[in-house]
């Protein structure tokens, strides 16, 4: 008798060893993407074409689970996987109808013939009762309840109680009404026959059926049932969410299938981003893209990503992972680092003046020049010269080592080239995340830091600190930016400070705006990812705008930052040192403009007429100009434009372009400026 018994269980251990439960429908579950707290951005259809969101029974409402057990299977924790009472009860009721009214099984059963289809016989059943034996074997019951909320059929390509939860109700399986779910319950039954979107009436019956049934067994109160019972049934199936596409795609190859990744999105923020940025896409050409990172500074989490559209001819492509030129948007971290390691204070004088630099010759945007400027009004106004001057000083590689010390991902145009003084213009390529993150260093005091997509990759305690510059580089540059002039030209109210710069690469390519407040740091890059040029369409008209309107959504704005101890102030009655009073080498700090005679333009005089008179050969006679006062070279500019310098370094020959008022312009090598604006004839 007792070998007969171990035979028995010897064969039956053998047989769950040779032929386990196949789990394979269970693994083969959607891919999702959350955000921090667990809100669904994205999910990602399997490849059998279903919506089969993986669900465990914590996720669950407690009313939902409460009723699905008392409708489905009230002995679920008591019995092994088999009820034989329930088994009972249901051939009773077959004997007594002639036909089968239940089929007794156990909520495990069901998990067994979700995870294998089989026409419903006898013999099916019998394996299911087996295959349930060996789930309950090998699973704990929040387990198999799991695989069951992720397995049930609700109707079409929908399984699992959260997709049909997020596409009948647009809520997460947490936050059902009783009324909801109870319609969820009922549904797996028949999920065809009772589709709220095509069966109404069924569904309802179905829906309020188990509610009174629930009221009578006291799970709900009969209140709540009524209350369930008068709720508007779904109309529509609606789409699931599909918020972060980008980011969620990224993530999502990074991780095995049918994962669930947490990212550290905050969806709600995600909503308000991408409904703004819809306003700025819808105005711009089909080709072109909007792509948006927000990112708290001190945890370094992103808590808004925008790739682009996910729609029309680019819009898959990720904008905010692309290198693209900078331009201007760079010149914050070349100052910065001039700041540390250079003779440079934001209050420092530097000539803008036209220079050469070897074969170099940079140009201002605007296509002038503006004598001496301080290192503040260079930045804020963006000009081109002092930035070139600073880096030449500093040195390209220096500047460029920096940068991909701290983590940025800098793409040279010639990988094989030394980096040169454009660097100080944009001459490189840096992802919107790169060059956002760099500004977070910024608002961080100098502290670099990597960036965080998802919880998991947050840097450990013995993780060695590093440093984009040091804390009073970073504020200097940071209380110069928080200056800029807005681009609806209104100064800052209600006290809310923020730190911008806009940025324009070569051919209006790409328009950029980063701004940071004390808490958050926002990028936005506009333009098209085929690189075609937009002329017109620079940052602080194309990008700024949005960059406003997204740090308006912000949660936190902060207070301005303090200074840190070594900021030297400069202003009324706090002179610069000497050697912090002039940048341009060769100069005695400060000494040039006071030694120099006052210059002006001796000839043409301001008002004066002149006469375009043409030469022997038909060509214009160039008008000599002429200039009293100063310190030689004289630098000469015609409208704007560089006119060449005399051998003398003084004077100045100009051909008008055309009839009608003209602007003369001199600058001397102290930085003096002088103007006239005539009337050609």
């Amino acid at each position: 008798m007792g070998a007969g018994v171990l035979a028995l269980a010897l064969l039956v251990v053998a047989l769950d060893r040779l032929f386990p439960p196949d789990l394979r429908r269970w693994q083969e579950r959607s891919t999702l993407v959350t955000d921090e707290g667990g809100e669904v951005l994205r999910a990602f259809i399997t490849a059998d074409g279903a919506w089969r969101l993986p669900m465990s029974a914590t996720e669950a409402n407690p009313t939902y689970l409460a009723m699905l057990l008392a409708y489905e299977d009230h002995r679920f924790y008591h019995h092994p996987g088999v009820d034989p009472l329930a088994l009972a009860r249901a051939a009773g009721q077959a004997l007594r109808h002639g036909r089968i009214v239940s089929g007794g099984s156990t909520l495990t059963m069901q998990v067994a013939r979700l995870l294998e289809p089989r026409p419903r016989t006898v013999a099916s059943k019998l394996l299911e009762m087996a295959r349930a034996l060996q789930l309950e074997a090998r699973y704990s019951k929040s387990d198999i309840l799991g695989m069951y909320l992720t397995l049930a059929p609700f109707g079409g390509n929908l399984e699992g109680a959260r997709a049909a939860s997020l596409a009948y109700f647009g809520r997460p399986p947490a936050a059902l009404t009783p009324g909801q779910a109870a319609l969820l319950v009922t549904l797996p039954q028949s999920p065809t026959k009772r589709r709220p979107d095509l069966a109404p009436a069924a569904a309802r019956a179905g829906r309020d059926a188990l509610l009174r049934r629930m009221a009578a067994k006291g799970v709900l109160s009969r209140q709540a049932a009524r209350e369930g019972m008068s709720e508007p049934l779904p109309t529509d199936r609606r789409p699931l969410p599909f918020l972060a596409p980008h980011l969620a795609d990224r993530l999502r190859r990074a991780a095995p299938p049918g994962s669930v990744i947490a990212s550290t999105l905050d969806a709600g923020l995600q909503r308000r981003v991408e409904a703004t940025v819809r306003g700025t896409q819808d105005t711009l050409e089909p080709a072109a893209e909007v792509a948006v990172l927000v990112m708290e500074i001190g945890s370094r989490k992103v808590r808004a990503y925008v790739g682009g559209s996910f729609s029309g001819p680019f819009g898959q492509v990720d904008m905010a992972a692309a290198p693209r030129s900078p331009g201007s948007a760079l010149k914050p971290f070349l100052y910065g680092l001039g700041f540390e390691a250079l003779p440079l204070h934001p209050e420092t004088r530097i000539n803008d003046v036209p220079t050469v630099f070897g074969d170099y010759a940079p140009r201002n945007f605007d296509g002038g020049f503006h004598g001496l400027v301080t290192v503040r009004e260079a930045l804020q106004q963006s000009l081109n010269v002092p930035a070139v001057k600073v880096l030449d000083r500093l040195g390209p590689a220096r500047f460029l080592g920096r940068l991909r010390e701290v983590g940025a991902q800098v793409v040279l145009p010639r990988p094989d080239a030394a980096p040169g003084l454009p660097l100080a213009l944009g001459g490189l390529g840096l992802s919107l995340a790169d060059l956002t993150n760099l500004y977070a260093d910024l608002g961080d005091g100098g502290q670099a830091r990597p960036l965080l997509l998802t919880p998991s990759e947050a840097p450990g305690p013995k993780r060695p600190a590093k440093r984009l510059m040091g804390a009073v580089a970073a504020w200097y540059v940071a209380e110069i930016l928080s200056g800029t002039p807005r681009p609806d030209g209104r100064a800052a109210v209600g006290g809310r400070w923020v730190a911008y710069k806009t940025g324009t690469s070569y051919g209006f390519r790409d328009a950029w705006a980063v701004g940071f407040t004390s808490t958050h740091v926002v990028g936005v890059w506009v333009g098209r990812p085929d690189g075609t040029p937009r002329p017109g369409a620079a940052g602080r008209d194309m990008a700024a705008p949005l960059l406003f309107r997204l740090v308006d959504l912000l949660p936190d704005w902060g207070t301005p930052p303090e200074p840190p101890p070594g900021v030297l102030e400069a202003g009324p009655g706090h002179a610069l040192p000497p050697a912090l009073a002039l940048f341009d080498r060769g100069t005695p700090g400060g000494s040039l403009a006071a030694a120099a005679a006052p210059l002006r333009i001796a000839f043409p005089p301001d008002g004066a007429e002149v006469e375009r008179t043409p030469g022997r050969d038909g060509a214009p006679v160039p008008v000599p100009l002429e200039a009293l006062g100063g310190r030689p070279p004289l630098h000469w500019l015609g409208n704007g434009l560089p006119l060449p310098d005399s051998a003398s370094g003084e004077g100045a020959d100009w051909i008008p372009d055309g009839i009608g008022f003209a602007d003369i312009a001199v600058i001397d090598a102290a930085g003096q400026r002088a103007k006239a604006t005539v009337r050609v004839r």
